[in-house]
């Protein structure tokens, strides 16, 4: 079987977990969460690559207060179903000293991709780092990190849509899903 196969498999064969409707209402939950946390105070909000973009994406017009807006790449997993050591790709172009950030990533998983983004804006001199994840994953263990804010909980499993990905693929899935057996 080729990838392009096994992809559609992959889709075909998921869970829905949460609906595009269930995930949209989130968010809408989750911006006045963070809106009565941040408004005033002049925050930057780093999407984390490339899980973030589409959570990102739908939060920010929701978000009505000045913020600025940057990215950070950071990853564990390059297109893989297992996370490796951290590669650094993008790091913010705006300077993050005495700034409060707010990391905005799909999902908090073993929160190690997280926590290192999380010191090395400590590093740069940030004021405050606060976590935004769509989805906190349930993997029954501590971690590294928190969210401070989250959208859903889910089981731990292998998830794919709303910016979690299947082998680099079915990021833009329109809701959250579980692949079977993995």
């Amino acid at each position: 079987m080729n990838l392009l196969e096994e992809i559609n498999q992959v889709e075909r064969e998921a869970e829905l977990l949460y609906s595009e409707q269930q995930v949209e209402s989130a968010i809408d939950r989750l911006a006045l969460e963070i809106a009565a946390r941040l408004a005033g105070s002049n925050p930057i909000v780093l999407t984390v690559l490339n899980g973030g973009i589409i959570f990102s994406g739908k939060l920010l017009p929701r978000l009505h207060f000045p913020l600025q807006v940057d990215c950070v790449h950071a990853s564990r997993y390059r297109g893989e179903t297992s996370g490796g050591q951290i590669q650094w790709l993008v790091k913010p172009s705006l300077p993050l000293q005495g700034r409060t950030i707010l990391l905005a990533d799909d999902i908090l998983d073993e929160g190690i991709t997280l926590s290192v983004i999380k010191e090395w804006c400590l590093g740069q001199g940030a004021a405050e780092i606060l976590i935004a994840v769509l989805l906190d994953k349930q993997i029954g263990h501590e971690r590294p990190c928190r969210a401070d804010f989250v959208g859903l909980e889910v089981e731990n499993r292998y998830l794919f849509g709303y910016g979690l990905d299947y082998k680099n693929y079915l990021r833009n899935a329109p809701g959250v899903f579980a692949c079977k057996g993995l």
